[in-house]
């Protein structure tokens, strides 16, 4: 039986120290292979059967947030989700968010013009929502310093009120357990700590859809697709299918290979895995003399200042982000303890 760490090393195989998956997650080599055969496929003119690929990726990441498959969309991009949610509210309705969250959470409610969009505070979300919020709108964990979201007093908070709650868990879903069944709508996309190509996004809905109008659905959005091809949609699905994109099929092709091997994992186990490495990385850090964001209980650890070197540390082979001034340092299943002390070693200053 394959443990988790030769498993990881059947899978990945960086040639430089990669500690910027908040980024840009890798790619594993099942997930390659699949992809290569898909593209293959089609060039031969045979292609497979990727549809199939869809609906194997949106029953694994069902499992991973814990929900039924029927509650999930698939699609390619969390602004297309936040907008199908922004479309959905009535004229005037008050948005909850975040103080500098993640453009695509955010900006399809402001781009509506006619709702209330109020920003507080991460720490302050839960004690802000009151009798008039529609929706609290947050990231779980923030991209530009991995704090997390306090997601148990929020929902609360929005239960007290009334509010429907919409989580963005692009920069938690593959080392934060999550369960999507305590929020209305949690969307996700799967190119970072999903290790899944680019081209896929999740949404999940309550049983009863949410209120949502399929504003963009095409002929995959029919209870039976290849029969709504012309013509307008007679009948759409009668799951959270009928809020699916036309899918990035090569994407999903290599997705559901990834998020098996995730399953295969254990997001529990990569949880544990990520955390003690970005402890060890802001210990380190404190013993040098620099304090990073407080953000506890994170696999991503941003230190104000030091974004700037984030060049100087590509050029030594050591890829992190720079965003807004910080340098970000995102922990995850296939870094080693070797890898936060070689950007320890490298760190000017």
């Amino acid at each position: 039986m394959e443990t988790f760490e030769t498993l990881v090393r059947t899978e990945f195989a960086p040639k430089n120290t990669y500690l910027n998956t908040a980024s840009t997650g890798l790619l594993p080599a099942r997930t390659v292979t699949a992809m290569r055969a898909a593209v293959e496929s089609v060039a031969a003119g045979q292609p497979a059967d990727m549809f199939a690929d869809v609906e194997a990726a949106r029953s694994s990441f069902a499992r991973l947030v814990g929900v039924p498959e029927r509650r999930v969309a698939a699609g390619a991009s969390v602004a297309v989700y936040s907008g199908l949610i922004a479309a959905s509210l009535p004229p005037g309705a008050e948005v909850l968010t975040a103080e500098a969250d993640f453009s695509s959470v955010v900006t399809p409610f402001h781009v509506r013009g006619d709702l209330k969009v109020r920003a507080v505070p991460l720490e302050r979300i839960a004690e802000s929502v009151r009798s008039g919020t529609a929706l609290v709108a947050v990231s779980a964990a923030q991209s530009a310093d991995g704090r997390i979201a306090g997601l148990d007093a929020i929902r609360e908070a929005a239960r007290e009120h009334g509010a429907r709650t919409y989580i963005d868990a692009s920069q938690a879903a593959g080392w934060l357990p999550l369960n999507a069944d305590a929020y209305d709508y949690v969307s996700s996309v799967a190119f970072k700590w999903l290790v899944c190509p680019r081209g896929v996004a999740f949404l999940v809905v309550p049983e009863d859809l949410g209120g949502l109008t399929p504003v963009f659905a095409g002929w995959v959005a029919g209870e039976t697709p290849w029969d709504s091809c012309y013509g307008p949609v007679e009948e759409l699905a009668h799951s959270a299918r009928r809020f699916d994109e036309s899918p990035s099929l090569f994407a999903y092709a290599g997705a559901r290979h990834s998020l098996e091997l995730l399953e295969e994992l254990g997001v529990r186990r990569v949880r544990d895995h990520d955390l003690a490495l970005a402890d060890r990385f802001r210990a380190g850090l404190l013993e040098r003399g620099h304090e990073p964001v407080p953000a506890p209980g994170s696999s991503i650890v941003s230190v104000p200042g030091l974004g700037r070197f984030q060049s100087e540390l590509s050029r030594a082979g050591v890829e992190v982000s720079d965003r807004a001034g910080n340098l970000r340092a995102a922990f995850h299943l296939y870094n080693t303890p070797d890898d936060v002390d070689r950007l320890l070693d490298v760190l000017p200053g």
